[in-house]
């Protein structure tokens, strides 16, 4: 062959598979080669050379939009800090590992320091160029792309977010509000629980935490929001709410021209949602556990509300997968199950060569079956690698 004709990309064949289509089940085979599906085919003949995927279910990769893992990688204790570089190859390597090839990596921007108990440190700058680095790099086994937490209780967001620009291709950054008494924190009995017992704080503290927070969040709050909202615009990043609790909320994240609401805390608010043509995006944590850690609404009460469009395995990645086989029983719908895990979260992203298994789309892919309703990962490729 001459030296200056390119070589073919080798085509791979994943055969006898239960295929997850956007039109429904059938039994056949997809064909890959230079990271793309170049074939589809019906039946369950296993051709020369094809894997034999002995019927197991093959779905799309998992689009994973909001996730806190990354976070738990750079700090595994609260006093622990683990190495940068070492942290993304991690969360990288796990999340492939559940089946997740697309992920929006979720990093706040905000930091509090001073007094009212626990404080956050500034990172996200420092970690977005390293997780940057390494993406281009090639380090990565999956697509890594960035969300930026904009908090608005914090003392540095508008600063924080000077330091990003165009060039960092920002996908998502959500409007959060972690301020107590209000949204995901509504409940303060709740939130005294959650306090305590995730950091062990006295009865004194915790209340001089709660005041010092809420007079932060009065006075920054509607500065914050425009600045956030601002920010998004000058990135060209899809804005999402986080924690909407009313209709008022709704509304208000409708006239920023938010299309994404993350964990919205009632049905209220996911009803008000709907009205606006917001997607409503909830943890599969809640949706596996039976319902919400913090006392908000179950994520299963919305998918028989038919008011649930993605789910986000939020600080669970194994969830994500777990959450599809949890929503194809409830709604006896599969191809509908795995779109909330793939193609409605490609949509909300803006990404449109993913999410769904068809010709021309990237060779994203998870081959599993189920064992007493849990899903057995069995094999998972990113653009047409594997990658578990």
């Amino acid at each position: 062959m001459p030296r200056d004709q390119p070589l073919m990309p080798e085509t791979r064949t994943l055969a006898n598979a239960r295929l997850i289509l956007p039109g429904g089940e059938v039994r056949g085979r997809i064909s890959f080669a230079g990271g793309e599906i170049v074939e589809i085919a019906t039946g369950a003949d296993v051709p020369a050379g094809a894997t034999d995927c002995e019927g197991d279910i093959l779905a799309p990769g998992l689009v994973e939009l909001h996730t806190d893992n990354l976070e738990r990688h750079i700090r595994p204790r609260p006093s622990a800090d683990w190495p940068h570089a070492a942290a993304i190859v991690g969360h990288d390597a796990e999340l492939a590992a559940c089946g997740i090839t697309t992920v929006y990596d979720a990093i706040r921007v905000g930091s509090i320091e001073g007094k009212g108990g626990i404080g956050w440190s500034r990172y996200a700058r420092n970690l977005a160029s390293e997780l940057l680095a390494m993406r281009e790099a090639g380090a990565l086994k999956i697509s890594h792309h960035l969300h930026l937490r904009a908090e608005m209780c914090s003392h540095s967001l508008i600063d924080e977010l000077a330091e990003f620009g165009p060039e960092d291709r920002i996908g998502i950054v959500s409007l959060m509000d972690h301020t107590p008494g209000q949204r995901q924190f509504a409940d303060i009995g709740q939130y005294r629980t959650y306090m305590m017992g995730k950091h062990g704080m006295s009865e004194t503290v915790f209340r001089e935490h709660v005041e010092t927070r809420q007079a932060l969040g009065a006075r920054v709050r509607e500065g914050h929001e425009r600045a956030a909202v601002e920010a998004a615009q000058r990135f060209g990043a899809v804005l999402a709410s986080h924690d909407d609790t009313t209709a008022g909320h709704v509304a208000r994240s409708a006239a920023h021209g938010i299309a994404l609401a993350e964990f919205p805390t009632t049905e209220e608010a996911a009803r008000a949602c709907r009205q606006h043509g917001i997607a409503v995006m909830m943890g599969a944590p809640n949706l596996i556990r039976g319902g919400s850690h913090s006392g908000n609404v179950s994520a299963a009460r919305l998918a028989e509300a038919d008011l649930l469009d993605i789910v986000s395995s939020d600080y669970v990645p194994s969830a994500l997968l777990y959450s599809a086989v949890r929503l194809a029983e409830i709604w006896r719908d599969w191809p509908r199950a795995m779109a909330t895990v793939s193609a409605a979260p490609a949509h909300a992203a803006g990404l449109v060569d993913r999410g769904w298994l068809a010709e021309g789309m990237r060779a994203d892919m998870v081959r599993f079956r189920t064992v007493e309703g849990v899903p057995v990962l069995r094999g998972v490729w990113s653009a047409g690698s594997r990658v578990a």
